[in-house]
């Protein structure tokens, strides 16, 4: 048997007439007699190439199996299967450093974020509607109207708040039980260096003093800090957060 193949051994001689098979060697059994067979066994070329895949084995019908024609078989799957893999993984991989991107960049940002409870408009302010889940509101239902861009001396309803929030503005509110003008007097003088798009209002009932909100984002404190305030307005004043497709 030579390379997969059966052969059958016959003498053949070189030219001295000397026979490669000893006389024992039967020459009576089956015979590949094609020619690259005789040439191979008369060492004048390479064993020859067997056709079929296996090898039959002695009392087994079916033949033996080529595991090197097996290997060249199963390598395309390998790869295929390997490829989908790094495929996966280096989506998986894309999806985490963006979300510690987004994370990160949340995080360096002002204020608390918080999530968004939708768009949805209201018809009137007492309509019945999800609570807000914020105080101040950040977002949510509201009225299809807004409050002006100005000094409010009176409370803004949540409900009408919450849409110059969606319009890209920034609330600057404050809770004194005990009068303070002074605080209003510095509060009202950052406001009025925008002409839109900033509100100053009273919100009593809330647990700070202060409060600035805009669209999904809260800051809350006690004490009066400028440069606080300015760098929450600069962050979020003037973006926009209607649907895309909305015209309201």
């Amino acid at each position: 048997m030579l390379g997969g193949c059966a052969f059958e051994l016959y003498p053949v001689s070189d030219s001295r007439g000397k026979s490669f098979l000893s006389p024992s060697q039967s020459t009576t059994s089956p015979v590949d007699r094609e020619p690259e067979a005789v040439a191979y066994w008369g060492g004048r070329a390479r064993p020859p190439q067997c056709q079929q895949r296996g090898v039959k084995r002695r009392g087994h019908p079916q033949p033996m199996p080529n595991s090197k024609v097996k290997s060249r078989e199963t390598r395309p799957k390998l790869r295929r299967r390997t490829k989908r893999r790094l495929t996966w993984a280096g989506a998986a991989l894309a999806g985490l450093i963006v979300f510690l991107a987004f994370y990160l960049w949340a995080g360096a940002r002002p204020g608390q974020w918080v999530a968004s409870l939708g768009n949805e408009h209201l018809q009137a302010a007492d309509q019945k509607h999800i609570p807000y889940n914020s105080d101040p509101p950040t977002s949510g239902p509201h009225l299809p109207y807004i409050a002006a861009w100005a000094i409010h001396s009176e409370p803004i309803a949540k409900e009408l708040q919450v849409h110059n929030l969606e319009e890209g503005g920034v609330l600057v509110q404050y809770n004194c039980p005990q009068a303070c003008p002074d605080l209003v007097a510095r509060l009202r003088a950052i406001v009025l260096r925008y002409d839109t798009q900033v509100i100053l209002a009273p919100y009593p009932g809330m647990d700070k003093t202060i409060a600035l909100t805009a669209w999904s984002r809260i800051d809350t404190f006690d004490q009066f800090d400028e440069k606080r305030i300015v760098r929450f307005i600069k962050a979020y004043r003037g973006i926009d957060h209607h649907p895309r497709g909305s015209l309201f």
